[in-house]
């Protein structure tokens, strides 16, 4: 496989312990040992990450931006699933 030929990969970095994964940028590599390694020398050269997630593009898949209100409108409708549907008992406090 020539260099041209690599596959896109998207890197994730998890900057300390209990934080998420952030997507910090996309790599070229030969296979996904190579990006996370890659991935260690590019995006965490001042000991920002604790944790790197190399995930080929093609196995990433994502709503369509356009079409986002008729995508997530059926949630609105719902709306015993928002906290302030319901009732807290004053013994429980502030939540």
């Amino acid at each position: 496989m020539q260099q041209q030929d690599w596959p896109l990969w998207e890197i994730f970095i998890r900057s300390r312990q209990g934080l998420d994964h952030k997507h910090v940028g996309s790599l070229h590599a030969a296979d996904a040992q190579m990006a996370i390694e890659n991935a260690r020398d590019v995006y965490t050269r001042r000991m920002e990450g604790v944790s790197i997630w190399a995930v080929e593009s093609k196995y990433i898949h994502a709503s369509n931006p356009d079409e986002a209100g008729a995508f997530f409108e059926p949630a609105e409708d719902k709306v015993y699933r928002h906290p302030t549907f319901y009732d807290i008992p004053e013994a429980i406090g502030h939540m």
